[in-house]
């Protein structure tokens, strides 16, 4: 379908945690403005280069509204205060930094089994 996800289509594999960033002002009590390109950015999923390597290896895409659930589910364990998180997603486990929003590895449910899962604080299971 050509409305999917692809790996590395739409999300930059370097991209760091975007914080609020001043603009020059005379006033120094001046409201902190944010660019909306910034918090864009910020709300979006992103994927490490070895989640890539890993989710092209495995075959794994996602479609857009697959992208919105993960999203959601990111957003319940950055609620909870969650640092790293185990989300599993029907038949593919992901570890994401929640922070930074950015998913670190991806596998099938054929490469998860068996697996222990390391140095994670939550675990968020969707459909």
């Amino acid at each position: 379908m050509s409305d999917s996800v692809r790996v590395g289509q739409m999300y930059s594999a370097v991209a760091a945690p975007i914080g609020l960033r001043k603009t020059p002002s005379a006033d120094a009590a001046a409201p902190q403005s944010v660019k909306f390109e910034d918090l864009l950015q910020a709300s979006q999923l992103k994927f490490s280069r070895h989640a890539e390597v890993r989710m092209q290896q495995r075959g794994i895409s996602f479609m857009p509204e697959q992208v919105g659930q993960i999203m959601n589910a990111i957003r319940q364990a950055e609620a909870k205060g969650a640092k790293d998180s185990l989300v599993l997603y029907r038949d593919i486990a992901m570890i994401v930094n929640v922070p930074s929003k950015t998913v670190v590895t991806a596998m099938d449910g054929k490469s998860a089994w068996g697996n222990v899962f390391t140095q994670i604080d939550s675990a968020v299971v969707i459909s």
